[in-house]
């Protein structure tokens, strides 16, 4: 699959070509997980709905859900101003943190910043 030209030449990725997709629940808006997306991943999304990854360890596309069952389907992809990451607002089935939580960011770990008015 091929992405359209006119997206792509909108697109400014990383040095491996990539582009990071943060990926948020349509119904709630909570933030499920992030990946990165080549040119082929997103052409994919696009046209299956499903959510398509790249995986930088593997070197080979996954779709989500594909062994789990717990698969996204994509409402809706914006580009943001930059051209270097895309938002997905998808349906998710189950848990969509590889551990098995709601989402990657369900942990008590917290990284907070001092109070502003601490340090002038």
């Amino acid at each position: 699959m091929t992405l359209d030209p006119a997206l792509s030449d909108r697109l400014k990725r990383n040095a491996d070509g990539l582009i990071a997709a943060v990926v948020v629940e349509h119904s709630t808006s909570d933030v499920l997980m992030m990946a990165w997306m080549n040119d082929e991943a997103l052409s994919r999304t696009l046209t299956t709905r499903r959510g398509t990854y790249y995986s930088r360890s593997r070197k080979e596309l996954w779709v989500k859900g594909e062994t789990s069952g717990h698969v996204q389907h994509v409402r809706e992809v914006r580009i943001d101003c930059d051209g270097d990451t895309v938002l997905l607002r998808v349906d998710q089935t189950g848990p969509a943190c590889h551990t098995g939580t709601h989402t990657c960011f369900d942990s008590d770990e917290r990284l907070l910043l001092a109070d502003e008015s601490e340090n002038p």
